[in-house]
């Protein structure tokens, strides 16, 4: 029985009792053996909007540097697609400079063009270039037939010996000519069908051959079909073409075959062939394609010419199969810009939310979701690196000055003082300005923009960190640490330091809000980053333009929501980390 009683009492004593079964998690002799960091948790997790806080920065952080691994695209591609735009066809303008046409097996070079603007604009119909002679011969209103002076021979006047250039050779019957002309005293004379001029230089006489070149003209002449261009082009047509237009002539005959010329009011004529088909079009304005890969169908070259002289504002030409083309003209001062419906590859911009844009695209064609990621990492980047650059500087210059006073103390104050005096907007104008006129690249903008944060921002934290240490120093246990003789090093950022560490996290995270804000509002400026890449600022940017502020909301809505949501995540947990800090909370 009393062994019974023995085992009774023993089993009472190992199983725990019913008020020790209901103790709570909370109950105050569980909080009384928490360590001083676990009841800071107890106190910030209790805290609801701190939580809000928490679990907003946590999907922020997942959305800008997970979603930025899972997105198909990259922040700088570049979106297009096919659409019916207006696109430059051809021009127009009248002519106002000479067109050549050679010979076969003529050239005529670059110096002699020159000499024959030059002459036409003084009215001279002779000129020299190149050491050569040569003649404009007028074929009507601004054209001409060239001829080139070809020495073959000299001649002595008194003697009649006769020097024959080196490649020409003088028949008996030419030298007799060229006696008689000289005797005669001519300055011109023809042999064989050849015109020749006697060029006088003292006691010599030059004999020189003339050779037609080509044609100078302003006139325009188009082939109708290209199997006819190769003949229409020739020297041997625009000849006989020029002169009939020029001397109001109805036809006119080349290599056997009769053509007949119809001059309009305007001045433009059209050529046709023995069997009454259009053959060429001649007219005083040019109508050139717009680009490569376009063929100007004669049709469209005297409908475009209508309209120029007409002054129509659009006009319908049919195409290949048969189908009206309308096509558009706009005057530039004296140019003539025809346009019409064509397809081609633009980019997307402003493209409206879809499947597979879910914010739509920006005014690069960029995907605004996915630039959203992407410059959620610069904002974060840049928030957390500028925060641990002015703690870094802070604490070494607050603690230092806090814990030696006197002259440090007051040197380094100036110091702070000194750099709160620098205004912070004009100093990044004047960086953004730099950076801009050296052509700094995005990436080193980012690193420009954190330093510059850093270096204007760590004077709040060090004047902390100095007011809380010169409280700390009297303190009895740094006086225990002096008595022991720990090395001053290890006295500040040993024991002042941590215990400072609570209020500092707390400033730290409440800074994150603002310097997010101050890095948006500097790329908002074009002072930040700058494209292809991007920060929540840099896009929010897309909102100067009006337009887009006003018919766009996908476009700047986002990253200011972003930008909101982390600004109150950090309040929320900086809130939430001062409370739970807070040594006289009461729960």
């Amino acid at each position: 029985m009393q062994v019974k009683e023995e085992n009774k009492t023993n089993n009472i004593q190992a199983s725990p009792s019913a008020e020790e079964k209901e103790m709570a998690l909370d109950d105050a002799r569980r909080v009384k053996v928490l360590s001083p960091g676990m009841l800071v948790a107890k106190r910030f997790f209790r805290n609801k909007l701190a939580i809000i806080g928490l679990v907003i920065l946590v999907v922020l952080f997942l959305f800008a540097f997970i979603g930025g691994l899972i997105t198909p695209y990259s922040q700088t591609q570049v979106f297009k697609g096919m659409d019916m735009i207006q696109k430059d066809y051809a021009a127009a303008v009248y002519n106002s400079e000479l067109r050549y046409t050679m010979k076969e097996g003529e050239t005529l070079s670059g110096s002699a063009k020159s000499q024959i603007a030059l002459a036409t604009s003084k009215g001279n119909d002779t000129f020299e270039a190149d050491g050569a002679g040569y003649t404009l011969i007028p074929i009507g209103e601004d054209s001409y037939q060239i001829t080139k002076l070809d020495a073959i021979c000299t001649v002595l006047t008194s003697s009649k010996a006769m020097q024959v250039k080196e490649g020409e050779t003088i028949s008996d019957g030419l030298k007799s000519a060229i006696n008689a002309a000289l005797d005669a005293g001519q300055s011109q004379f023809s042999y064989g069908g050849v015109d020749y001029e006697v060029r006088m230089t003292g006691k010599k006489a030059e004999i020189c051959k003339s050779v037609t070149l080509g044609i100078a003209s302003k006139l325009v002449i188009d082939a109708y079909s290209a199997d006819s261009e190769a003949l229409v082009n020739s020297y041997d047509f625009r000849l006989e073409c020029e002169k009939a237009y020029h001397n109001n002539k109805t036809s006119f005959t080349v290599d056997g075959e009769k053509y007949t010329l119809e001059t309009d009011e305007d001045g433009d004529a059209i050529v046709y062939d023995a069997a009454g088909e259009a053959f060429a079009a001649a007219s005083h304005i040019i109508v050139n394609p717009n680009g490569q890969g376009i063929n100007l169908s004669i049709e469209f070259k005297m409908a475009a010419r209508d309209a120029v002289e007409a002054r129509t504002s659009s006009f319908t030409v049919p195409d290949a199969s048969g189908s009206e083309v309308e096509y558009k003209m706009n005057v530039v001062n004296s140019n003539f810009y025809f346009t019409t419906m064509g397809s081609s590859e633009l980019i997307r911009r402003f493209e409206a939310p879809s499947s597979s844009h879910w914010l739509g695209l920006d005014s690069n064609g960029m995907d605004v979701l996915t630039r959203l990621m992407y410059g959620g990492r610069i904002s974060l980047l840049v928030g957390f690196v500028v925060v641990f650059v002015e703690l870094f500087i802070g604490i070494i210059v607050g603690g230092v000055a806090g814990y030696f006073g006197k002259i440090v103390d007051n040197v380094l104050m100036r110091v702070v003082d000194l750099f709160n005096s620098i205004p912070f907007y004009p100093m990044a104008m004047i960086v953004g300005a730099v950076m801009d006129s050296l052509d700094i690249s995005s990436t080193a903008r980012i690193f420009a923009l954190m330093f510059v944060l850093a270096v204007l921002g760590w004077t709040n934290v060090a004047r902390t960190v100095r007011g809380q240490i010169l409280s700390l120093r009297e303190q009895e246990f740094m006086m225990a640490t002096e008595a022991t003789g720990i090395p001053v090093k290890r006295r500040i950022f040993r024991h002042l330091i941590p215990n400072v560490m609570p209020l500092l996290i707390v400033q730290a995270t409440m800074n994150l809000g603002s310097i997010i804000i101050t890095e948006a509002t500097l790329s908002f400026l074009g002072l930040g980053l700058k494209y292809p890449l991007a920060s929540w600022g840099s896009i929010i940017n897309a909102a100067n333009d009006i337009q887009v502020m006003t018919s766009y909301w996908y476009i700047w809505m986002p990253p200011g929501l972003l930008i909101l949501l982390a600004v109150l995540g950090f309040n929320f947990v900086g809130d939430g980390l001062r409370d739970a800090f807070d040594p006289k909370m009461k729960r």
